[in-house]
């Protein structure tokens, strides 16, 4: 299981960031019939979207076709447990995708309706934001 990261970074810690606004790109399915469209705002850890992933994977059997339209190129910080305060920033822990309001996350393709939907639904259960069904065309 190889997360998403990415290869290299500019700068090896980056700064939390505000979460306000809607998606202005990547709002639209591009590749897909059917996507998966984030309906707050947050951020989606690597282990998040390869949860997602293979749980998509797996209800089609690996027929189909599955698109990421996110990537996880934030690093987060994090202290170790039962350290004292300051000390400066903390080693990075992991990468996350930050997502705004509209923002489509999965894309799907090759499969029907019916499969496409419930594979969707089970990525959903894997994410901690609220999202949303879309189909081409509607």
């Amino acid at each position: 299981m190889a997360l998403l990261a990415p290869r290299r970074t500019k700068y090896r810690k980056a700064f939390r960031g505000k979460r306000g606004g809607v998606a202005t790109r990547g709002n639209v399915l591009s590749f897909g019939n059917f996507g998966l469209k984030a309906m707050q705002a947050g951020w989606l850890s690597s282990r998040q979207l390869e949860a997602a992933r293979r749980a998509m994977a797996h209800y089609t059997q690996r027929g189909g076709r599955i698109w990421i339209r996110v990537f996880p190129s934030k690093p987060v910080t994090k202290h170790p447990a039962e350290s004292r305060m300051g000390s400066g920033k903390g080693d990075v822990e992991g990468y996350v995708a930050v997502v705004k309001p509209g923002q489509l996350i999965f894309e799907m393709g090759a499969v029907t309706k019916e499969i496409a939907y419930e594979a969707l639904r089970l990525a959903s259960h894997k994410l901690p934001i609220d999202t949303r069904l879309v189909e081409r065309g509607s």
